[in-house]
C-alpha cells in the first residue's frame, strides 16, 4: 500500500488519469495489488473510478487527490473504526438498506429520469454525529450518483432524535407509517417542486410567469 501511494505520487499524479494495466505493470507479480490501492481510501485519499466519475471508462482510475501519507512511521495503521469492505458485507449492508440508495432512493439498474442513466449502488463511509457529540463512521448503500454529490456529507443522529422527540403524536403516527414501510410517497406537488427546485434559472423564472408570480 505504501509503495502505491508513493507511485501514485511520483508517476500518476494529482488529478491524472491511469488504467489497472498501468498498476500492475507497475507492480509485476504482486497479488492484489488493485485491492492495496483500494485500501488507501480508508486513509482519506480520493481515486475515483467510473462508479464516481461517469466521464471515466470501466478501466480507467482517476488520482484524485492524496490523504495521510501512508509511509510515514506510524502512519499506517488503519483508522479507527474503518474496516476493508468485502463483497459479503457489502451484500449485508445493501440487503440491511433495502437495497436501494438510502439518499435518494434508486433501485440498482433504475434510471436517472434526467439522463436514463442506469444507477448502480455502492457503500460509503458515512461519519455520524452521536447524542454525546462524538462521531463514528457507518456504512450506508448509495447510488454512483449521490455517492459524488455526498462527499463530505455528516449524518446528525442527534438533531433528527431531538426533532422527532418534538413531533406531536399524529405527526409521530405519520413517521412511524413511514419508518415502517421504509418508504414514503411523494404527493404530485412535492414531485413537481423537486422538478422546479432542479431547473435552471431561466426556466424558473418562465414557470414563475406562467404562474403568474412574476
Amino acid at each position: 500500500m505504501k509503495r502505491v501511494a508513493l507511485w501514485l505520487i511520483a508517476v500518476v499524479g494529482e488529478g491524472n488519469e491511469f488504467t489497472k494495466a498501468d498498476l500492475r505493470d507497475a507492480f509485476p507479480g504482486v497479488s492484489q495489488v488493485d485491492r492495496r490501492m483500494r485500501d488507501l481510501r480508508d486513509f482519506e485519499w480520493q481515486i475515483d473510478t467510473n462508479r464516481d466519475d461517469p466521464e471515466l471508462d470501466s478501466h480507467q482510475q482517476r488520482f484524485v487527490k492524496a490523504g495521510i501519507p501512508v509511509w510515514e512511521p506510524g502512519r499506517s495503521a488503519r483508522p479507527k473504526g474503518t474496516t476493508a469492505i468485502g463483497a459479503n458485507r457489502r451484500r449485508e449492508i445493501i440487503a440491511a438498506d433495502g437495497y436501494m440508495c438510502r439518499s435518494c432512493g434508486i433501485a440498482p439498474g433504475g434510471e436517472y429520469g434526467d439522463t436514463g442513466e442506469a444507477a448502480q449502488l455502492d457503500i460509503a463511509r458515512r461519519p455520524v454525529r452521536r447524542p454525546d457529540g462524538t462521531k463514528r463512521v457507518e456504512l450506508v448503500t448509495e447510488c454512483n450518483r449521490c455517492r459524488i454529490g455526498g462527499r463530505g456529507l455528516e449524518a446528525d443522529l442527534s438533531r433528527v432524535l431531538a426533532a422527532a422527540a418534538s413531533l406531536s403524536p399524529i405527526e409521530r403516527r405519520v413517521l412511524a407509517g413511514w419508518i415502517t414501510a421504509d418508504e414514503r410517497e411523494f404527493s404530485r406537488v412535492e414531485r413537481l417542486w423537486g422538478d422546479y427546485r432542479s431547473l435552471p434559472e431561466t426556466s424558473r423564472t418562465e414557470l414563475r410567469a406562467e404562474m403568474g408570480l412574476d
